[in-house]
């Protein structure tokens, strides 16, 4: 809903709200927040909120650390979940500089950016994540899964069950649409699927759901941690993004075709060939942190190579069955730990690059590539993603096109931040490494 000053007070006081949340993200994705009390909401909402950036992960300098969140009006949710202490509300924030300027190290404005591109075209770009996470408990001292269930496996009295019900509700009360919850492969493994939204918009609604994923889960007891690969030997956990381009009442899918064989436009074929033509250089972004890695391995139905299918769910793309407004793509390597806004406007922009120089992609790979030899996916030009964050820090750091694509600021902090991070884990001896080395060097 679009909402100025006066209607949100108003709906503040009608629905005795006592607390108002204004929240931000970091460029790792880390959500940022400040509580504000009723009395202070309409200054707050005219002025936004000052803040030290040089405190915010590759933010700012000390020299150059005032910043002022400034809340998006529509971004308006009252919070289902929150009754001790009063009901509140959440508002999403871009972010600005003492001149008023949009901050260019704000994730949230390195999305904007690549949407205006999208806008300018009269269209809007759309995106439905398949969302996954583990439940877990504490055992001796322990985090380990909730359950021994698996794929589609139904308990009535698990925790698991309630929690998802509980979860699914709130988010119906937001106007999120979830279309489906069910139990993953793994143990303890959980998906809930939300209905495609604007981008944008899609992006605030999954900061928002973490939230409330780790509030109902503590709630019964359970930890939830959207850690891509929380257990060896067991499948890891992702967020599959579907995406299409739409007009912006959401009625004209231009990724649609009726009259070729794949059901999919020249537009799609070009954006399908943007997506895979870029995958590696944005690879760090889609699958941002060390543990990410430790998912992207052939054997655990995540995608590694660099190829698009219908049907084969070892590609990195597929194309899911629909007609119409259901033609999309789904790209499957990105996880749930990332930074969203950052993930989408890669994406955006990888599609649009191919779109902007009519890029053509291969032909589909139906096959299980997973046990194609080398040799055979060296035939049929099927590429890797990088196999450790380092190598796709390594792509990240030579590609002009994710430069423009994340502007200077996040781009130089961003290889900056997570360098470091993969310093101090390669640098780590590992119980593996002594079990296995030491008794035999």
């Amino acid at each position: 809903m679009a909402y100025d000053i006066s209607e949100i007070v108003k709906l503040a006081d009608k629905n005795d709200l006592k607390h108002f949340y204004f929240q931000f993200s970091d460029i790792r994705g880390t959500v940022k927040s400040v509580m504000i009390p009723r009395n202070r909401l309409e200054r707050v909402l005219e002025e936004g909120v000052l803040f030290d950036g040089s405190s915010v992960l590759g933010y700012a300098a000390i020299e150059e650390s005032d910043m002022r969140a400034f809340p998006d009006y529509d971004s308006f949710e009252i919070l289902p979940w929150t009754t001790d202490g009063g009901r509140a509300a959440r508002f999403v924030c871009s972010v600005y500089t003492p001149d008023g300027e949009p901050f260019l190290g704000d994730p949230r404005f390195a999305l904007k950016r690549q949407l205006e591109r999208v806008h300018k075209m009269g269209l809007d770009f759309f995106v439905g994540p398949e969302f996954e996470f583990f439940l877990l408990e504490q055992k001796d001292g322990k985090y380990v899964p909730h359950d021994s269930a698996g794929y589609f496996d139904f308990g009535p009295l698990d925790k698991g069950e309630l929690v998802k019900k509980e979860i699914v509700n709130h988010l119906n009360t937001l106007g999120y649409d979830p279309e489906a919850a069910h139990h993953e492969v793994s143990p303890g493994q959980h998906e809930i699927d939300l209905r495609f939204a604007q981008a944008l918009k899609m992006a605030d609604r999954i900061i928002t759901m973490k939230t409330a994923i780790k509030t109902v889960a503590s709630k019964y007891g359970l930890y939830a941690t959207f850690m891509p690969k929380p257990f060896f030997g067991i499948n890891g956990t992702g967020m599959h993004v579907h995406q299409s381009i739409m007009d912006t009442d959401g009625e004209d899918n231009k990724f649609w075709d009726a009259d070729d064989k794949y059901g999919l436009s020249d537009f799609a074929y070009h954006y399908l060939a943007g997506i895979l033509h870029h995958a590696i250089e944005m690879s760090s972004i889609i699958a941002s942190w060390v543990n990410s890695y430790k998912r992207l391995v052939p054997g655990y139905e995540a995608p590694v190579y660099i190829s698009w299918a219908n049907r084969n769910r070892s590609a990195l793309v597929r194309v899911p069955a629909g007609v119409g407004l259901k033609k999309r793509f789904e790209f499957r390597a990105p996880d749930s730990a990332g930074n969203p806004y950052l993930q989408f406007a890669s994406l955006l922009s990888a599609g649009l690059d191919g779109i902007e120089r009519k890029l053509e992609p291969p032909d589909p790979v139906e096959q299980d590539i997973f046990h194609m030899k080398p040799e055979e996916r060296l035939k049929n030009g099927i590429d890797s993603l990088p196999e450790s964050l380092g190598e796709a820090l390594h792509h990240l750091r030579n590609s002009k096109f994710m430069k423009e694509t994340l502007g200077e600021h996040i781009y130089s902090n961003f290889i900056y931040i997570k360098q470091k991070e993969w310093d101090e884990f390669r640098s780590y001896v590992t119980d593996w490494e002594i079990n296995k080395l030491l008794p035999i060097l």
